[in-house]
């Protein structure tokens, strides 16, 4: 049973986003982002009360609503996303160990950055932030730079 689409149109999901974001600003003067949801809900699971708690179900929501677009999208497809690499002969092992690296390279800078790309790039650069311009810029930039690199790597075209 299929009933959501395979992809939401940009010129649907770009406008709710953005109206998500002003409406809670408006509400709570507060900015989305996942790694600051992720922090609220650790020092929650520590027993910390000094946590917002709407951040805490906002955490879990990402996980409740990947689950439901499941169930009610084209079901349970594995992918990896790396095909570029299998194909170029990188074993599966080395494809992990350069994940968990890039992983925790991105959890490492968005702590040390204050946030993550959609609390920079989306909260922070409607804010007029400089810190969040500067973090996006970089976050771009740098995605630019290791998708040639890995293009090149896995004897693909630029």
């Amino acid at each position: 049973m299929n009933v959501l689409p395979d992809q939401l149109p940009f010129w649907i999901a770009g406008p709710l986003l953005g109206l998500l974001v002003v409406g809670l600003f408006v509400v709570a003067n507060q900015p989305l982002g996942a790694s600051g949801a992720y922090l609220q809900t650790m020092k929650a699971a520590k027993g910390d009360t000094d946590t917002v708690s709407w951040r805490v179900w906002y955490f879990g929501g990402i996980f409740v609503g990947g689950a439901l677009a499941t169930i009610l999208g084209p079901g349970i497809e594995i992918r990896r996303g790396y095909d570029a690499m299998s194909n170029a002969g990188w074993s599966p092992i080395f494809i992990a160990i350069v994940v968990l690296a890039g992983a925790i390279v991105m959890g490492y800078g968005a702590r040390m950055a204050g946030g993550c790309t959609s609390g920079h790039g989306i909260c922070g650069t409607a804010q007029r932030s400089p810190a969040s311009w500067a973090s996006t810029a970089t976050f771009m930039a740098t995605a630019v730079v290791v998708t040639g690199i890995l293009t090149l790597l896995t004897g693909g075209d630029l």
